[in-house]
């Protein structure tokens, strides 16, 4: 049997009543990362997510998220979960090793766990091009979450 795409076909809405989300927000770059988890929290809640089952935690940066990822995945408590942070390039090679070190980590950390995970955390080149992405990173996010707890419990189904 193969797929055959329907690119007309309509997505279902994004319902995200019933699920339990656990964020992970970076505290480097804190400015951006609050509007990050601001506009993060707003869609979730839009999309229907019980305040009471969004689940907030902070680490100290980038690097520090896929383990606290890895933590919460493994709880079984969380149908999804966000990363949330802004590396900003500086004149050292250190913007490269913990843009690539915590990708990948939270990649892992989602191939691993089978807990969708939303990455926003932004590799930018300087502080207007975050400032300019907070809120719609934060938002995509929330949807990106939404979308694949509800993907998931459907293939799981």
């Amino acid at each position: 049997m193969s797929f055959t795409p329907n690119r007309t076909q309509e997505l279902p809405p994004l319902d995200g009543s019933g699920l339990c989300i656990g964020i992970v927000t970076c505290r480097f770059n804190e400015d951006i990362c609050n509007a990050l988890n601001s506009a993060c929290v707003g869609e979730l809640q839009r999309l229907g997510v019980a305040p009471e089952a969004i689940a907030q935690y902070q680490v100290p940066g980038a690097l520090e998220a896929p383990l606290a990822l890895q933590a919460l995945a493994g709880s079984g408590r969380f149908d999804a979960l966000v990363a949330l942070g802004c590396i900003i390039r500086g004149d050292t090679y250190h913007f490269e090793l913990v843009a690539n070190e915590s990708g990948a980590g939270v990649t892992r950390v989602g191939l691993d766990s089978g807990v969708p995970i939303a990455n926003a955390i932004l590799t930018v080149e300087n502080e207007e091009q975050a400032v300019i992405r907070q809120t719609d990173k934060g938002i995509d996010a929330a949807r990106v979450a939404v979308e694949m707890a509800q993907l998931l419990k459907s293939l799981r189904a």
